[in-house]
């Protein structure tokens, strides 16, 4: 963490002296740009209504547009996490479409299997998936955005999920985006991608926009290559009181995760370097390709009885599917090197007598496997918003009806791992179906809310929402073959309350208490039972209850805006989880099943800086966040089995997270802009007990710390002007060419220098090693942007 802390600071001194210097000199335009421009007004529910003042609610919500998104020349993840407090992100699967985001430590991960916590909407429709509630970020239309909104806490108005915050988006229409603006970029790593959009309105109140985004690379890692495509239309038309909007969204893409990769080998005399340590871009086994569709369809319409008094209305429709593919060693091979480490002798018998293979059957032995599963989702919804003022109070009241049918099948294709370690199927072997579930889900959700002005400059905002789930499984394995279908039914009443007190003009306390709910995903319930223990990813066995997660949380802060130049908070919070949903180790195996857990607790402080020193536009953000078990358990993490502890820290996510923004506007027609994000250190996961393996074996003796170092990478941009029509913009990632983890994990490594481990041939011993997500090297990029 020192090094990025140095980073850092240097930064932080370079830009301070440079905004000294721009206020100092003469400028030749007083014009300034301004990378989160306030925004007075916030909806507080999926669908807009009214919106209300967000300083008088008790709580920070963080906004930005697309304008802010267009400048730091980013995909939206990225964005998310240079811009945004309490926001961090895994490089897991090593694509800038698939990132594992976290806020506040809930994830909203494209992973099937990863426990989700925030809820995402797109213009009204949520869109995280019915099987797993992933997010797939590559079918969200950057193009079309036109603001983002994070919702802090277990705000129940935004429904299932939202255990620690909803991520809000909603696109643009030929009312707010008439004519023409494309960009297209290019650079390292054959990157290239284009940004199209138009929009049309008329006299008459017709309104029409469509955009689309094309991306396309070769990657920076060996074999990640990839592309994808969406197109976003929307028309509508809009008179005195009435609005009408229909949408059709598209997206296609094929890409690249080729997941984690060891940097580090442990054994009981020390450290060894692993492949990522000796190639940088390696990859531990491939391919693992990800094919996703999705065509989405919604209405919306909104009727206006007076200024004061609103109702909005959505449905929605919507067909995705994705493929993977993923070549790994197989578990026979595994189990394989594990017991005939000792090799064999020359008659061909093993030298370790359990080892249960010969010289002769250990060589013919299939090293490899190709995982492939189909999913097929067909889901569809409406919700409904009525919002009023009415004397001292901000009404609204809601409701939200999701429902899904999903198929989902994983098969098995025996085959070999090359010298590039490629898993390459043998035709000769069978596709063995390994498991598969059929269902349905419904979620239906009622609310109310109400921001209340109690008197000058206090604002009392309750809130109350109830929800009812059901989810309906028919699960088929190939030991048991199709099991009797399984039902499950959840329901829960969630309150919210705060207040906040403006002090005087600038300043602004609040304090809140909510609550919300996550109901278990198939792929939970689908490996829920100790006596039928799973791997991941996941092979659904079998079906027994799991009670949903409550996540309780109070919050307490201040907000500071003396100025239009300046806005300031600082948040505290702690949220409480219960019943939360882990991966448990099942006796006597390397298995495990999905099981509640007691309690664990993620409590931190935010604090976000905005400031505008003339020409200058500086943004700080800062995240402190303890995640911890709150009570005895015993867990799968990684490879390993944790008996945890109550106040031992969860894996996988930093402690302090900063991020440093500056925007120059040099002239009137050329910006200049860097920024830096320092990440401290981050536990690994199968090390949350301090050691790298269980007692008893050479390395499991001694404790060691396999946390992943802290790091701080600096980017930088620009953008010219040449006239009111073009624009030119240039962009470095990763200025200094850090080399940086984003996450890491614990597993055998079954590989020597590259090589597969072959104890028939030499006798080697696989190694407990960390499997790290390499962070991207310096890249440069270039773009072109022409509007009318």
């Amino acid at each position: 963490m020192l090094g990025a802390v140095m980073v850092a600071s240097r930064l932080t001194l370079l830009t301070l002296m440079t905004a000294t210097l721009a206020v100092a000199q003469p400028s030749p335009s007083t014009t300034a740009i301004v990378t989160l421009p306030p925004v007075s007004v916030v909806g507080v529910a999926p669908l807009p209504g009214l919106g209300v003042d967000r300083d008088v609610l008790p709580y920070t919500v963080q906004t930005s547009t697309a304008a802010a998104l267009r400048q730091d020349q980013s995909t939206l993840a990225e964005h998310l996490l240079g811009r945004f407090s309490g926001v961090n992100a895994t490089e897991i699967q090593g694509s800038p479409f698939q990132p594992d985001l976290s806020f506040r430590g809930y994830s909203a991960s494209s992973l099937l299997g990863s426990p989700q916590g925030i809820s995402v909407y797109l213009d009204g429709v949520r869109f995280n998936a019915p099987f797993g509630d992933v997010v797939d970020w590559d079918l969200i239309p950057e193009a079309a955005l036109a603001q983002l909104m994070i919702v802090p806490g277990s705000n129940p108005v935004y429904g299932l999920n939202t255990l620690g915050g909803a991520l809000v988006l909603t696109t643009q229409s030929g009312l707010s985006a008439p004519g023409f603006d494309g960009e297209v970029r290019f650079g390292s790593f054959g990157r290239k991608r284009a940004d199209l959009a138009y929009g049309y309105n008329d006299a008459e109140g017709w309104h029409a926009f469509i955009a689309s985004t094309l991306f396309d690379e070769k990657g920076w890692r060996a074999h990640s290559q990839g592309h994808l495509g969406n197109v976003f239309a929307k028309v509508g038309h809009a008179s005195r009181g009435d609005e009408i909007e229909a949408e059709v969204l598209y997206g296609a893409s094929t890409l690249i995760g080729n997941g984690l990769a060891p940097d580090a080998r442990y054994t009981g005399s020390g450290v060894d370097p692993g492949l990522v340590d000796q190639q940088r871009n390696a990859v531990y086994t491939w391919p693992d390709r990800t094919i996703n569709r999705l065509l989405q369809a919604s209405v919306r319409a909104r009727h206006a009885f007076d200024d004061d008094t609103v109702l909005d209305a959505m449905a929605y429709v919507r067909k995705s599917s994705r493929d993977a593919v993923n070549g790994d060693v197989s578990d026979l091979y595994g189990d394989y090197v594990e017991s005939c480490a000792a090799g064999f002798n020359a008659d061909g018998s093993a030298v370790d007598a359990g080892c249960p293979y010969t010289r002769n059957q250990g060589a013919a032995l299939a090293s490899g496997v190709m995982n492939t599963t189909r999913t097929d989702e067909r889901s569809w919804g409406a919700a409904i918003n009525f919002a009023k003022h009415w004397r001292m109070h901000q009404l609204a009241l809601g409701a939200e009806f999701n429902a899904g049918r999903v198929s989902y099948n994983q098969y098995t294709q025996l085959g070999a791992i090359s010298d590039d370690r490629e898993a390459v199927a043998d035709p000769a072997q069978p596709v063995d179906f390994f498991s598969g579930v059929t269902g349905m889900s419904q979620a239906f959700g009622v609310y109310a809310t109400d921001t209340w002005t109690v008197g000058p400059g206090t604002h009392i905002t309750g809130a109350l929402r109830w929800n009812a789930s059901r989810v309906r499984n028919t699960l088929s394995t190939a030991d048991d073959g199709t099991l009797p279908e399984a039902r499950f039914t959840y329901r829960k009443l969630n309150p919210a309350l705060g207040i906040a007190q403006q002090i005087d003009g600038a300043w602004t306390a609040f304090a809140n208490l909510s609550q919300s709910n996550r109901v278990p995903t198939v792929i939970e319930l689908g490996c829920a039972n100790p006596e039928q223990p799973c791997r991941l990813p996941a092979g659904l066995q079998s079906d027994p209850f799991l009670e949903q997660v409550v996540a309780r949380t109070a919050e307490a802060g201040a907000r500071w805006h003396p100025s239009p130049q300046t806005r300031a908070s600082v948040s505290a919070y702690r949220t409480d989880n219960r019943d939360d949903i882990l991966f448990l180790r099942a006796a006597n195996t390397q298995q495990g099943y999905f099981a509640n857990f007691a309690r664990t607790r993620n409590q931190g402080i935010d604090a976000t800086l905005d400031q505008q020193l003339g020409p200058v536009a500086l943004t700080l953000r800062y995240s402190y966040l303890d995640a911890t078990y709150q009570a005895q358990g015993r867990i799968a993490s990684g490879e390993r089995t944790i008996d945890v502890q109550p106040g031992m820290r969860i894996a996988g996510l930093p402690r302090n997270t900063l991020k440093l923004a500056a925007d120059w506007q040099a002239t009137e027609t050329a910006s200049i802009g860097a920024d830096v994000v320092a990440v401290s250190s981050v536990g690994t996961v199968g090390n949350d007990d301090g050691l790298v393996a269980d007692a008893g074996s050479d390395a499991g003796r001694h404790s060691r710390d396999a946390a992943v170092a802290g790091h701080a990478v600096v980017n930088l941009r620009a953008r010219w002007r040449l006239d009111r029509h073009v624009e030119l913009s240039a962009s470095v990632a990763n200025l200094f060419d850090t080399r940086y983890a984003s996450f890491g994990a614990l597993a055998q490594d079954l590989f020597v220098d590259g090589a597969i481990i072959a104890p028939h041939i030499a006798p080697q011993d696989p190694a407990t090693a960390r499997f790290v997500a390499p962070g991207a090297p310096r890249a440069l990029y270039l773009g072109l942007r022409y509007r009318y």
